[in-house]
């Protein structure tokens, strides 16, 4: 990270807070991250309050907040089913808060989002990030890639994000750029639950469909997955609006017909024994959600991404 990245990211964080913005509950309940390189934590959770860059409904800015709040639900288990172990028993999980940003500004987000995820990565530990519009994937896997190179990519969606069209902040060109920029390793990459309309013909990403996924279910999911990821380092995506707008409501852009959040537990639960280096869950909408239903889907699904990584730890 460049000295000038460094000055940016710091005077962001003391200067711009913005309203909607700043953590009041951790995930879980974790510790707070105070100091990123000297933390012993495993996994450092960030909040990235950005949508800027959504052509549907704004209002995953929110996201960050929803989840953690909503994780209050799942922090009081100890041994969650269906694993044999509590998580802090095999993983230290700690909250950096919410990433800050000129607001109005997208250009110091992408300086400030990638300069913090290029901090977790030098210290040595992994990040799970919650958007936040998709676009706020596009600074992190520039970070990513700057450490392990060219990622395999595991991303859940109803759209693909490879649109040529658009802004230079849009949340639907977001791998487009990412293969432009050989941040991605297409050859070794997967999108699950798809359901929008992209050019089969040039489309670099193997594909599984939302009716593929519901006909052939998890197991069939799982196998496609590992045969095209095989034993490549990995980054899991997971937008929100993925899940059937019955599982997911609270999200800007959805689209019926989408997966269960039974059917994607069980595949990132399968995940297990991979090599995974980190996960965003992104497109979280509060403001049209009901009951906390999307917060909490959200929410479990982080949380199984935990168990996986503590899965492979002292086991």
């Amino acid at each position: 990270m460049s000295d000038q990245a460094k000055d940016a990211y710091a005077k962001a964080n003391e200067e711009y807070q913005p309203i909607y913005a700043g953590a009041t509950d951790t995930f879980l309940g974790v510790p707070r991250c105070e100091a990123i390189e000297q933390s012993d934590a495993d996994v450092v959770v960030a909040g990235i309050p950005f949508d800027l860059a959504c052509s549907g409904r704004s209002g995953s800015r929110l996201g960050p907040r929803a989840i953690r709040t909503a994780s209050a639900n799942l922090a009081w288990e100890g041994v969650r089913w269906p694993w044999d172990f509590a998580l802090e028993d095999r993983l230290n999980v700690e909250d950096s808060g919410d990433i800050f940003f000129q607001y109005g500004e997208p250009e110091s987000f992408v300086t400030n989002a990638e300069a913090h995820a290029a901090r977790v990565l030098e210290a040595g530990k992994k990040l799970l990030s919650f958007g936040g519009d998709h676009f706020v994937t596009l600074p992190l896997l520039r970070a990513y890639a700057k450490k392990y190179g060219p990622l395999a990519l595991i991303h859940f969606d109803a759209h693909t994000d490879t649109y040529s069209g658009g802004s230079k902040y849009d949340h639907g060109t977001v791998f487009y750029h990412a293969v432009k920029e050989g941040l991605v390793d297409t050859e070794h990459s997967i999108q699950i639950g798809i359901r929008t309309s992209f050019n089969s013909a040039d489309h670099p990403f193997e594909v599984l469909d939302a009716a593929w996924v519901n006909d052939h279910g998890p197991a069939a999911v799982l196998e496609r997955i590992r045969s095209r990821v095989g034993d490549r380092t990995a980054y899991l995506s997971f937008d929100i609006d993925g899940l059937d707008p019955s599982c997911a409501p609270g999200t800007g852009t959805p689209v019926a017909a989408g997966i269960t959040t039974d059917c994607a537990l069980k595949v990132i639960r399968g995940l297990k024994g991979m090599d995974l280096v980190g996960m965003d869950l992104v497109e979280v909408a509060p403001s049209y959600d009901h009951a906390e239903i999307t917060a909490l889907a959200g929410a479990t699904l982080a949380l199984e991404f935990l168990y996986v990584l503590a899965s492979g730890e002292n086991s």
